[in-house]
């Protein structure tokens, strides 16, 4: 089948409305092959909103019936579902706050760092719902950050999930609200979930490549999913290849031998939830594949319209990661993906209640520099 072929199919597909329509993520296997089909695609202006476009993996995303295109119709083509994601936290409460330092920034020793290090000018990209910009504990700690759910408006936060994480990484309100591990560092909100809470693996792609084309140092991936996605794990390589440091929560299933993807691929740091016992949190997935444990039950932090809420899950225990990252980075710049990776895995305290020690450990930003240092 060639390429003319194809695009027809799949612009007659968008304008019949097909039955058992899924999202598709369809790549070519060279960039120049991609072009020319973009070139080609851009003349069908009609169909442009139902399209995402994905130069860094070579493809684009659009419903088309499950049926219509299989891997084996073109070898220059790839083609898989556009999954669903779901961001990793279980339950919530909202609460009234009292002011100091939450429980989890104390746990891992954060504040004993601060004379060292504050995460001052470095670059974190949250892929997430969005951030309450209008949060007196953040106005210091956001840079624009994008939107790709509505293109040129800001990454407005409607669900709350984005502005909890972004809280624990960098809040800085240490006289009247709460403070984060980094209160210097600067969070840039990276808008690909919806108020649910979802987004498809071709937003992240997008969230991705945004993070990379605009040089964060780190990308804080609090969600996740159960399937492999070649698209997502390109992405992941990429930006890990630019130099990029992914931090991804390992997921609420309390699985002892599986995690969730992107969490699951080497090129990142996968996190799993520990309660304020130093033990691995019931809800949280643990294993040879979670690389750091951190806090992630009853965690306080932002919420949406200047509140505090309380939340648990793996999505938590990442932020603390992704504030511990920025500390070390801040404190020794040029530290590669690897390079910190071993780091956070030489560094760890050994958990309570488990029966491998050296397997897996708890953050601890003290140890981290040292061991940095060396």
């Amino acid at each position: 089948m060639d390429k003319t072929t194809i695009l027809r199919l799949l612009y007659s597909a968008l304008s019949l409305g097909a039955t058992n329509v899924k999202r598709r993520i369809v790549r070519f296997r060279q960039f120049a092959d991609y072009e020319q089909f973009h070139s080609e695609w851009s003349k069908f202006d009609n169909s442009a909103k139902l399209v995402r476009h994905l130069p860094s993996i070579h493809g684009f995303s659009l419903p088309i019936a499950q049926d219509l295109l299989s891997s084996a119709a073109c070898s220059d083509i790839r083609v898989e579902n556009d999954p669903l994601l779901t961001v990793h936290s279980t339950a919530f409460k909202s609460v009234s706050r009292e002011k100091g330092i939450p429980w989890g920034v104390q746990e891992i020793k954060a504040p004993l760092a601060w004379s060292m290090t504050t995460g001052h000018r470095v670059k974190v990209g949250v892929i997430d719902t969005g951030v309450d910009f209008s949060h007196p504990d953040l106005k210091h700690s956001l840079g624009r950050g994008i939107n790709l759910l509505s293109r040129g408006t800001l990454p407005h936060d409607d669900n709350g999930h984005g502005t909890h994480i972004a809280g624990t990484i960098a809040a800085a309100n240490q006289l009247h609200g709460m403070i984060g591990v980094a209160p210097r560092a600067t969070v840039y909100p990276v808008k690909a979930f919806d108020q649910n809470g979802s987004a498809f693996v071709s937003d992240i792609v997008l969230g991705i490549d945004w993070c990379v084309r605009n040089k964060m140092d780190i990308v804080n991936m609090s969600f996740g999913m159960k399937t492999r996605s070649k698209s997502l794990l390109t992405a992941v390589t990429n930006a890990y290849n630019a130099g990029v440091i992914i931090v991804a929560s390992s997921g609420n299933d309390g699985k002892r031998k599986a995690i969730d993807y992107p969490a699951r691929y080497p090129q990142t740091i996968a996190v799993g939830a520990t309660n304020r016992l130093r033990r691995i949190a019931p809800f949280s997935n643990r294993g040879t594949y979670i690389d750091v444990y951190a806090p992630g039950d009853k965690i306080l932090s932002s919420w949406l319209r200047g509140k505090y809420h309380e939340m648990s899950g793996t999505s938590m225990a990442t932020s603390h990661v992704s504030g511990a990252i920025a500390l070390l980075l801040a404190h020794r710049p040029g530290l590669s993906p690897a390079d910190i990776k071993t780091v956070v895995k030489r560094s760890m305290l050994p958990l309570r209640g488990t029966k491998a020690p050296r397997i897996a450990g708890e953050l601890d930003v003290m140890r981290m520099l040292q061991t940095g240092d060396r």
